[in-house]
């Protein structure tokens, strides 16, 4: 974590920076400030339309009543999207870019899973608790209740509800 905000926090703005300068040494300070000025304008209406696509999914998983795990991540990540495009800068704008465009979303959203788990993981591993609650190996081996205790049979009846 502290190699993360130490990247965060000093080498991306040096790298920002020194990317400016080499752009702008190529194709001239007002254009590059142009070229920040489209790419900022092409990034709010690309956050607004995906963010307003995102909230209609989101709200449709919701009215269907099933859990929208997808869409409450594409929904942080074109928040996260619109925060990097909103930064100055090229390195900040192609990963907005990454985050917001829905050809690009999907892989976004699988890294920031695998990233999520790897740290739940680690957590996991550091706690004061981790050999308490062994983790089964196989799920689908037993089908009885973890850890020995007893099986209760049963069956889930959904209500129905009124569409109004």
């Amino acid at each position: 974590m502290r190699l993360l905000l130490f990247l965060a926090f000093l080498v991306v703005p040096v790298l920002e920076i020194w990317l400016l300068i080499q752009v702008g040494s190529v194709i001239g300070g007002p254009a590059t400030v142009a070229l920040l000025i489209a790419d900022s304008l092409l990034g709010a209406w690309l956050v607004r339309r995906e963010g307003r696509r995102a909230w209609r999914a989101l709200q449709e998983a919701l009215r269907s009543g099933r859990m929208p795990e997808r869409e409450l991540a594409d929904g942080g990540l074109v928040l996260v999207g619109g925060t990097l495009l909103l930064t100055p800068g090229f390195f900040s704008d192609v990963l907005g870019f990454a985050c917001i465009l829905p050809a690009t979303r999907p892989f976004m959203r699988r890294l920031g899973a695998w990233l999520f788990e790897r740290r739940i993981k680690r957590m996991a591993a550091a706690s004061p608790y981790a050999g308490l609650f062994p983790a089964r190996q196989d799920p689908g081996a037993s089908h009885g209740a973890p850890h020995g205790g007893p099986v209760v049979t049963g069956e889930v009846i959904r209500e129905e509800r009124d569409p109004r």
